[in-house]
């Protein structure tokens, strides 16, 4: 009887692997799920050996040589552009599958796609597979896909899926390279001002202590800043790290993710750039569904999930609650002005009277997204004069609060 090796979580959230003998796959997924576990991987073992007594590992650690890997942007860019390649040409879904597993080079890449294929076949919607990867997914991929199944659109979703994804690293590539140069002289600043506090400034102080001069306001900061790094530097640096671990997890919890994507969004430059990219995304998301024929309060449902910000999604959630209740769509999203200014609202409410939403949405999406490319040119051309600015002010403050004692030196010495 053949043998499969499965991975699970327990109600606890705990991850047991073990092996099941089964005739097939389906009887396997029903003795997993009957023992109260939820599968997350099930494969037919090929001579593999058995895991530990038991014949379960509760917190089981994996360890590949070299170090544990995952898939990449790449290699989901990759994987996305086939399957919409591959079922826009009209080869079978569950086939298609097949074919990118096959043809995974890469044996990460490999495992991962093989993993979706059995789901799949499982009987599990593509969506609902992917969600179980939140770490090779993101959400708004998965509400895509999603909308993408909904609306029988799947191949054209997973494209512009993939367009967005290489357009997004390129705008990283972009962001990057403008960055490179002033980060370097950033760290090299970094490692100068350490030098100064740690070493030099001690020395320059002794100098003005032998001739009783009362040091300028700036320089007794500076010194008093040497002293606590001298003395106490690797208490700073561990309540540092320690103070930035325990803010990132906390903003990784749902309180803390809401209160960091309130103040993005409050964020001088940065906050309406991120509501005017999720306007766009929603627009396109919501515009490709009504032209699929999915139902408004349906397509609504599936396109504020490709929102990616909660503070909108949930604003947004409130304006499909007054559709429920009869109201227009222009009149409902009008009352988040901070997603939907006036003149956008205008545009929808005289699209939804005239019957051409479903297109309007999709026109207002490509000139937002024309203007914010616009807009994020802009920023990054501005970001590398800004760090100069910030590095030069920086080296130039430490460089005057040494120069200004050296003119009272002179007068001392007379």
């Amino acid at each position: 009887m053949p043998q499969f090796a499965y991975k699970a979580l327990q109600l606890d959230g705990i991850s047991v692997e073990g092996l099941i003998d089964a005739s097939n796959r389906q009887e396997a997924m029903r003795q997993v799920e009957g023992r109260g576990l939820k599968p997350i991987r099930l494969a037919e073992t090929k001579g593999a050996a058995a895991p530990a007594a038991g014949g379960e590992k509760k917190g089981a650690l994996n360890f590949r040589l070299g170090g544990a890997k995952k898939i990449t942007p790449r290699m989901l860019e990759n994987f996305t552009r086939l399957l919409s390649s591959l079922l826009a040409a009209g080869v079978p879904f569950s086939r298609a599958l097949v074919i990118i597993h096959r043809e995974a080079a890469d044996p990460v890449a490999k495992d991962k796609w093989k993993e979706i294929h059995d789901l799949v076949i499982d009987g599990m919607p593509l969506s609902d597979a992917m969600a179980r990867s939140p770490e090779t997914f993101p959400r708004v991929y998965v509400a895509m896909v999603e909308a993408g199944e909904t609306g029988g659109f799947l191949d054209v979703v997973l494209g512009q899926i993939a367009d967005f994804q290489a357009r997004e690293k390129e705008l990283q590539g972009k962001v990057m390279t403008a960055l490179m140069y002033p980060m370097i002289l950033l760290i090299l600043a970094m490692g100068v001002l350490i030098f100064l506090l740690v070493f030099f400034i001690p020395r320059f102080q002794l100098v003005f202590q032998g001739f009783n001069a009362e040091l300028p306001l700036l320089t007794q900061v500076i010194v008093g800043i040497s002293e606590a790094v001298r003395s106490y530097g690797l208490f700073i640096g561990a309540a540092a790290a320690i103070g930035f671990i325990s803010l990132r997890n906390w903003f990784k919890s749902a309180k803390g993710r809401r209160s960091w994507e309130g103040m993005i969004l409050k964020a001088p430059t940065l906050g309406p750039l991120l509501a005017q990219f999720a306007m766009a995304r929603f627009c396109r998301m919501l515009g490709t569904l009504l032209g699929a024929g999915v139902p408004l309060i349906s397509a609504l449902n599936v396109a504020r999930r490709s929102i990616g910000n909660q503070i909108l999604v949930d604003a947004v959630s409130d304006s499909i609650d007054r559709v429920k209740e009869g109201k227009a769509l222009g009149k409902s999203l009008a009352q988040n002005r901070d997603l939907f200014p006036g003149a956008i609202v205008e545009m929808i409410s005289v699209a939804e009277e005239s019957g051409k939403l479903d297109g309007e949405l999709l026109r207002i999406a490509n000139v937002t997204e024309g203007d914010l490319d616009r807009q994020l040119k802009t920023v990054v051309a501005l970001a590398e004069p800004l760090m100069l600015f910030l590095i030069a002010a920086l080296v130039g403050t430490i460089f005057i609060g040494m120069v200004i004692p050296i003119f009272s030196l002179q007068d001392h010495i007379k």
